[in-house]
Parts: C-alpha cells; structure tokens; sequence
C-alpha cells in the first residue's frame, strides 16, 4: 500500500478543537455521518469451542456519533448478541474507540461490526444486588459475590447443583529466608479480606465484578493489597479473573511463600466416579479416577474399563465381575494430587491417598497447561492460569478428592519453590554519596542510592479461568479448554482499521515491500523481532516477576546478555521497546508479535512501575533486578506504553494503570530526577517544580490526554495541566529545546521564560514523546505548541551551525541519531519540505545505529549452557530505536524513499 507524503500531510492536519470536547456542540453531537463497516477476525484463528472475547475498534475523527449503538453480523450473515460502550471520544466529541463483548458457541471465521442495533442474547447475563451479596446469574452457572469477609465468591451453581464453593485468595507468609540447610522460616497463612465490591458492568452479554481489599491473618495483621475482577458472559459456563496484587513491603521482610486461588468442590459421586485432570504439554493430560479399577489384578470387564478411562458414568457395580465388585474396599483412593511447575521446563506430579500418607510421584514433563479438573460425572470443577510455565513457579493442586469436599489451589507463587526472594542484591560496596554513586554509575551503569532498590509499591496481574461444569469433560474438550487458557481467543481490526483511522497520531502505515529499499528495512524488522522471541526462549526469560521483559544489552565476552552488570540488565522499557513492538502490531496484524506485546505490556506497567508508596507513579530505570535502580522516573510509568494495550483490548485492569498516573505530577514533590547532579540547591516547590520538557512531560502529557479523551473522572482537571502546559511550552522563546521549565501545580502550567535556553539531551523524545507529541499537533490547534515541536524536530540532528543560529547555542555532541531521523521526517511532512525528507533518509542509514551492512543474522553458540543463538552487534536501545525510525520513517515519508 503506498501512501504518498502529502496525503500523509493532509490526514494528519490539525483540527482547531482545543475545548470543543467540553462545548454544548460536543454533547449535542449528532452528525449524520454513520460509522462504516468494519471485518473483525480472530487473531490466531477460529477458536475450536465456545469463545468470550472483550475488544476495541478505533474510529476516524469526526465519523461517529458519541452515542452510535452497534450491531455484529457472523460471516454467514446472522446477528451476534453484542454488548458496547465507548472507550475514548475525539475533541470534537465524537467517538475514538469503542469497546465490544460477545460470546458465542461455535465462533464463526469473521464477524462484521457496523452501526445498528444489537441482538440480544438468548440467555443474558443478569447482575441481582443483594444486601450482603451479589449474584449473577449467565443463564448456565449463576455465582454468589460476597461484599465482605474472605469468601469472593461463595458458591458457584450449575443449575441447583453446587459446583465450587468458599472461592478465596490464600496467602504464605514467611518471615525470613534461611541462610542455610539448616535454617528456616516461620510461615503463617493469610486470606483474602474484602474492603468493597463495585459492579463495573451488568450485561447483557458481559457482567464484572471488581473486588478490592488486602490479605489478612488469623490473627488480624493484614498486608498485600488486592484488586480482583471477576467477568460473567451471556450463556457461558466459565468464570473469568483478573488477579492483582500489590506488594507493600521493603523487600528485607515478610516474604511471600505462597500466593494463589482456592475453592472447595462438592463431590457426590461413587470414588471410581470421581475423575482428576492435568493438561500436560500440548493435549497430553494426566487423566485418572480417584479410584481406579484398571490394572487390577481381577478385571471389571472391558465396557467398566473402558467408561472409567472415558470419564462417564460406570455401569452399576452389580454388573462387574464380582470378584472385583466384592474387593472395591481394598482399592486405594487417590484424595491428593499436585502438580508443581517450578522451572519453565520442567514440571513434576505427584498423587497421594491423603494427609499424612506418603506421596508417589506420577510423571514428569516440560511445560504444562495449568489447567486442572476434579469432578465427577455428576458435575465438576476446572481450572487455568494463563502464561502457567513462564510465570514460574507455579502449582495446581487437588486435596481431599477421596471425601465429600475437595480442596483446588491454583497457586501463582508456589509454597514448594521457597519464599519469594525480594531482597536488594548487594551492600551498596560504600556508595554513600553521590559523588561514590555517580562513580558506581560510570563503571556498572546502575544508578544505585541506599534504601532506593525497594520492591514496595510494584504490582503483578495474573488470568484464571474457572468452569463449572455438567460432567468429567472428554479428552477433546480438556484440550481445547487448555488452549483457551494459553491462548485467549481475541477478535482484532484488519489492519488498514488500525492505520487509516490514525489514532495514534498517524505514524504508522502497513507493512509494505513494494520497492527493493523497502523490503530491505521490512526484512530487517522481522529479523530484529525474530531474534528477540528466539533470544526470551534459549536465554529462559520467564519467571513470576521478570516474564515479559527482555534484557537490555549483550556481553560480547561471555556471550550471554549483562543480566548481573547494573544497569546492562532487565531492560524495563529503556528507550521504548514497548512502543516498537505495538507499532509493529498495528502494521502487520501479526498474533505473534501481539501476544509478545501484550506479555511485555503486563510487566512493564505493574513490576516496573510503583503502584503505592511515596513513589506511586513512577517507574525504575533499567538494572539487575526491576526494581533496583535508583532512578524512578515518568520515563518508565508513562501511559503511552499502556494505551494501545487498553484500548485494542478494553482491558479494565490496564484502564486502572492509566488512571493511576492521571496525578503523578505531584511525585516531582517528593523526588527530584536530577538530584544527584544539580549544581545549585533545589527544594521542590508545588508551584515552582523543576520538570524536564522531554521524558518528564512525555509521560504527564501521555497520562493527562488519555483522562481527557476517556472523560474519566478527572478529565477536566487533566485536559486544563495538558492544554496549560502546551501552551506554555510553546510560549518559551526555544521551546522544547530550552529541556525544562519551572512547573505549578495548581494552575498546570510552566513559569514564563523570557530568555532563550538551550538544553537537550538525547534521551528526551525516546521515551513516547514523538509520539505524543504527534497525537497532540493532530488533536490540538495550538500553531505555538506545534512550532516549538518541529523546530525540536528540525534541529536535533541539523548542523551545530543552524542550531546555534536558530536558538543561540549548539546543542552538544548529541547521539541516538538513527532514532531521531523520525523526527527528521515529522517535520518534513508537516513544513511539506523535501529536504527535510531526504535528509530523514540520510540519517536512517547513516545514523549511530545499525547499518545496512550489518549482518543481520544470528550465529548459533554452544559453548554456553545452552546451545542458543547470538548477535553481537544487537542491543535492545539499538533494536527499539531503529524499529520505531524504520516504521514511522517509512509511514511518513516513504514516498522519499532512497536505496542505502
């Protein structure tokens, strides 16, 4: 698909909508212009069973009204039951995004979404609020939520069966790690206790449930703050959960030994009835009776064996071979299984009669479901954790299947692994001073600061499934459950959606490889992501905290990546990997490189970020653990790493991220990111706050546009510090290129400067702030701000003579060049200026990043522990830098292209 530079040019022409979105004209906004058709495919292809699916459709400015209502056609023409609600609205008031929920039976191959009026569910999903519980019921199962006590849910019904019951977060706390062989620690168990329960949703089609509290101890101390959504779909038989959890300890004590999901599941049936399930790798399970009468030295007969490896109901006992029937007595029953995944690749089961009997081991294998089953023909439970192998160590376990009650814990953290080991990971080595740390700096790269290598405040999120089912399920569906857990199904726009509605700001067109140049950049691009997927599979990048993260630089020595050397270690979104893997999905629809996002997407915004403390709000800089470093910067928590995600998904958890950032302006109050190098005193004052016009107000920028455009609670408050501080940076006599400003936090806007100041670094614009940047020029008539952004744009990488006599000044020997040329090519499309355009190119190819003439292969190594493959001219600020240049690059002047 080409696309020429000036219709780039005029689509992304500004629209003068500074307050519209607030204006009577905004909420009267009635425009007869319907929304056109739009094809949603599944993003790995038809689900093979019944399907739920939440996701966002974006729409062209101006297009659609705020309140248009939607209709879904299956690709055979029928109407799909479909529940919508907006997401995000455009200045002018019209819609921006939309989100969507269905679930269906039998998924057809494609569906159409359109303007009309929804079909109604056969069997809705109805939401009943009760005194001291809620209930909702999905027309197949029907769950009581308690609103206060240790029990989430209380029961879940099938019919007039109870199928689970008790459903509570259970918790192992250790108080110290042991030394040695010889030591230990006290551990004492925690539940979940519920401080407030909100219906967020209430049908037809998609019900949640949001539940907040703490874990808390027999004896009443309470600590881990929790947040849990429980999500109900029209006619479907599962139970979804999104799992939250806050760590709010300093990481020297009070150890996590053990975190999961617990039910209790009636059981009614006969023993030899009575079925445990575990998905092993692929469809291979572990599939078993609680009594077994195979293998037995009197045989049954072939059509009791033959039900009984089946999972139906055994013919009555009278029936068998008497010499069985009379000894059943004398068969063991096996109450206990567990099923513990404490590595990626490698799990282990073990089965026992029960408590106080010696367990037996069953089998081992690589890499597990985590999805488990305990029943009987009469009805049963299952059960899933998603990413179940690379959040590690993690455990399925089935207790009491022998007695009327079993006992089921999904356990995140496993108690078999030990306790979970936050601790800083060395003594400082006598960095007590800034001058020592500086130092420290310049030989490991870490920026470390005493008591600032704290865990307090980071968060994880993890996805369960619960089913409620009729009967033990056959092989075939255990199967298709399981992928289900692995891999949710997820309906997607087509790709010219995505670019041509350009609500990201218009920097990205499809992936095209039209003319030799550019196929050789597309060939590069799919060689760089390849590399990485391949580099998080042999290098074992997973694990509970660090799944979702890549490393951020390679020891061309040891050939293995600086994972212990300070600051060379955990990459935690330096220089914007997050965004060069999500502009690589809008371009191309690859599932691949979705689900690769989306694992980085839930780790960088709850492990890299703190989500309580002093420091709420701000994210850690790169280093051995997430956690350590002892910069805390807007540069790592910005909401523009988090927005695609939401609004491509509809995400509530993530929609919680992106509100929590909403006021960290105020964390300037409490810390200063230039504290270790000012040459002047500095105290924070909330009306004179030193913050940085690159990565600092990037990031606010990111948090206050998306309240506004999501007309949040504060959306008011959000879109006056945004218009304020645009204005205000675009009244400074050398913009952005004067690096920072003087900032009030109660009028939202930068101190005046009068003179011209010249200050810029090359990280400013690398962390979202040509991104945002772009959004903003196209949603904002403010001639001031865009000026002041494309003089930025033109002069970074311009010649120290045409900086020093536009702003006064020359800017220094700036690096990061390649990754600039984007900005190069902005201002070449906005000033219309084919020089600027062939210039771009210039620095694309010739830049300080990687050259056409590199390799672009890897080498297979074997001498290191495991046989993997290495590219020594790769680093992951490198990678993020070239992928987003290549990509905005060619969407905005492509047309310009030049071969090397």
């Amino acid at each position: 698909m080409e696309v020429s530079r000036r219709t780039v040019l005029a689509g992304m022409a500004a629209v003068p909508a500074v307050s519209l979105l607030d204006s009577p004209a905004a909420a009267a906004f009635t425009q007869q212009a319907e929304a056109e058709e739009v094809k949603l495919t599944w993003l790995e292809g038809k689900p093979t069973t019944a399907a739920v699916t939440t996701w966002g459709t974006p729409w062209p400015k101006g297009a659609v009204p705020a309140n248009q209502s939607f209709a879904l056609k299956a690709a055979d023409g029928s109407a799909v039951p479909l529940q919508s609600w907006p997401t995000a609205y455009w200045p002018d008031g019209s819609l921006k995004w939309s989100a969507h929920a269905i679930a269906v039976d039998a998924p057809a191959e494609s569906y159409t979404l359109g303007p009309g009026t929804a079909a109604a569910p056969t069997q809705a999903v109805t939401v009943k609020q009760e005194t001291t519980y809620i209930d909702v019921d999905t027309g197949v199962i029907k769950a009581r939520i308690r609103k206060s006590g240790s029990e989430l849910i209380s029961q879940i019904w099938r019919g007039d069966v109870v199928i689970a019951r008790k459903g509570q977060l259970v918790n192992l706390k250790q108080d110290k790690i042991a030394e040695d062989e010889e030591g230990g620690g006290v551990r004492e168990r925690y539940e979940s206790d519920i401080q407030k329960v909100t219906v967020e949703q209430a049908g037809p089609v998609r019900a949640v449930v949001r539940i907040e509290g703490r874990h808390k101890s027999r004896k009443g101390k309470t600590w881990l703050p929790l947040s849990v959504r429980l999500y109900f779909a029209a006619g479907a038989e599962n139970v979804r959960m999104v799992h939250t959890f806050v760590y709010d300890r300093d990481g020297q004590q009070d150890y996590i030994a053990g975190l999961g999901v617990r039910f209790r599941v009636p059981l009614r049936d006969a023993a030899y009835d009575r079925h445990v399930r575990f998905v092993g790798e692929g469809h291979g399970m572990l599939a078993e009776a609680v009594k077994g009468i195979t293998g037995l030295r009197r045989d049954p007969g072939a059509v009791v064996r033959a039900a009984q490896v089946a999972g139906t109901k055994l013919p009555d006992p009278s029936t068998w071979d008497q010499r069985v029937t009379t000894r059943l007595r004398y068969i063991p029953e096996w109450g206990d299984y567990s099923l513990s995944q404490l590595t990626a690749d490698g799990f282990t089961v073990k089965k026992r009669t029960k408590k106080g009997y010696g367990w037996i081991p069953v089998d081992q294998g690589k890499r597990a479901s985590g999805l488990g089953y305990v029943g009987g023909v009469s009805g049963g439970f299952a059960f899933g954790l998603r990413d179940f192998w690379q959040r590690h160590p993690t455990q399925l376990d089935i207790r009491g299947a022998a007695t009327e009650e079993a006992e089921v814990t999904v356990w995140l953290w496993s108690p078999e692994a030990g306790p979970m080991d936050t601790r800083f990971y060395h003594d400082g080595m006598g960095q007590d001073t800034y001058p020592e740390q500086l130092e420290g700096l310049n030989i490991t790269y870490e920026d470390y600061e005493p008591a600032f290598g704290t865990p307090y405040g980071i968060a994880r999120t993890s996805e369960l499934t619960f089913w409620a089912l009729a009967a033990t399920p056959s092989a075939d569906r255990l199967g298709d459950m399981a992928d289900q857990v692995r891999t949710p199904p997820q309906l997607i726009n087509p790709v010219d959606q995505l670019v041509s509605t350009k609500v990201f700001g218009g920097l990205v067109t499809p992936v095209d490889r039209s003319v030799p140049a550019k196929k050789s950049i597309e060939d590069h691009l799919d060689f760089l992501f390849d590399f990485y997927r391949g580099q998080v599979e042999s290098r074992h990048w997973y694990g509970f905290w660090d799944y979702g993260d890549i490393m951020h630089t390679f020891d061309e020595d040891r050939l293995v990546w600086r994972y212990d050397v300070g600051g060379y270690a955990w990459d935690n979104s330096e220089l914007s990997p997050d965004l060069w893997l999500w502009y690589a999905f809008l371009r191309s629809g690859r599932a691949d490189i979705f689900r690769f996002a989306e694992a980085m997407t839930r780790h960088t915004g709850e492990v890299d970020v703190y989500h309580l403390g002093q420091w709420a709000g701000l994210g850690t800089r790169h280093g051995v653990q997430h956690w350590a470093d002892s910069a805390k910067q807007q540069r790592i928590s910005t909401a523009i790493y988090r927005r695609f995600y939401y609004y491509l998904t509809a995400d509530e958890r993530t929609g919680d991220l992106l509100s929590e950032l909403v006021d960290s302006d105020r964390t300037f109050l409490v810390l200063d990111p230039l504290r270790k190098i000012r040459t002047e005193p500095y105290e924070p004052d909330p009306h004179a706050l030193a913050i940085g016009l690159g990565t600092d107000w990037s990031g606010l920028a990111a948090a206050w546009l998306t309240e506004w455009e999501r007309q949040g609670p504060k959306a008011a408050t959000a879109k006056a510090k945004l218009l304020g501080t645009m204005e205000t940076i675009g009244a400074m006599p050398n913009g952005f290129v004067t690096g920072g400003g003087l900032y009030d936090l109660d009028t939202g806007r930068f101190a005046p400067v009068t003179e011209k100041t010249v200050s810029v670094s090359h990280l400013s614009a690398m962390f979202g702030q040509v991104e945002i940047c772009a959004e903003l020029i196209d949603l904002v008539d403010m001639p001031a701000f865009e000026a002041a952004w494309l003089q930025y744009c033109r002069l970074f990488n311009a010649t120290r003579a045409e900086q020093t006599e536009e702003c006064g000044a020359y800017f220094g020997n700036l690096i990061l060049r390649q990754g600039h040329s984007r900005l190069t090519a902005y201002a070449a499309v906005r000033l219309d200026r084919d020089d600027l355009a062939a210039r771009a190119w210039k620095e694309f190819y010739t830049g300080d990043g990687y050259a056409p003439s590199l390799p672009w292969t890897a080498e297979d190594v074997e001498s290191t522990l495991n046989p993997t493959q290495a590219a020594k001219w790769v680093s992951t600020n490198t990678t993020a830098l070239y992928g987003l240049a290549a990509i905005q690059t060619l969407a905005l002047v492509g047309d310009q292209i030049v071969n090397p």
